[in-house]
């Protein structure tokens, strides 16, 4: 059994064994379909870990604090799904300059206050980001929650958590590429065109 075999049988039990605030019962996992559907949408491949957590487990329903969003459809309780919170996001970022949403970077959680865990689809290992936006400035509103997405779930599993009420882990450190990969960054930013 492969690693990530095994990781994510760990999530199938806790899964099948606890229920985040607001979900009744586990979702029934997405069809064989919708991973290709949410990535035509979204216009990037989903990381395979992500998709084999909504193919075999559940449509969101199970993680750490109020669980994964459904992938694709909202459920009755009117959490969003990831797919278009997403797609909002980056809609609302078009609209609101001061509040760009970096591509690629899709909402798979919802912590409540407007904070999201998030995963870097662009990045190999799919590495997972808070997303906070509370104290009022995009540039300081993005940290590094955990190095892949596989590590994020680990320490659900074992209850080592930021969240956790009893954590002691260290701060959160903020995302480095959040200027580079908004185009925020002088030094990486396209100049202004000027008229001859």
């Amino acid at each position: 059994m492969t690693e990530n075999e095994q990781l994510l049988a760990r999530v199938a039990d806790k899964a099948r064994n606890t229920r985040p605030w607001g979900w009744a019962s586990l979702p029934a996992p997405v069809d064989r379909t919708a991973p290709s559907r949410a990535e035509a949408a979204l216009g990037f491949p989903l990381p395979p870990l992500l998709t084999e957590l909504y193919r075999r487990i559940g449509d969101g329903g199970f993680g750490p604090e109020y669980g994964l969003l459904p992938l694709l459809d909202s459920p009755p309780s009117g959490e969003p799904a990831a797919v278009p919170q997403y797609l909002a996001n980056r809609e609302g970022g078009r609209k609101d300059p001061d509040w760009p949403w970096p591509e690629g970077v899709l909402p798979i959680s919802h912590w409540g206050c407007a904070m999201y865990a998030c995963v870097d689809c662009r990045s190999p290992q799919a590495t997972v980001l808070l997303f906070e936006p509370n104290a009022g400035d995009a540039d300081h509103a993005w940290y590094l929650d955990a190095p892949s997405l596989a590590d994020w779930l680990r320490t659900w599993l074992d209850g080592r958590g930021w969240y956790e009420e009893d954590s002691e882990g260290p701060d959160l450190l903020p995302w480095a590429d959040f200027a580079r990969r908004t185009g925020r960054d002088p030094a990486t930013a396209t100049p202004p065109l000027h008229a001859s």
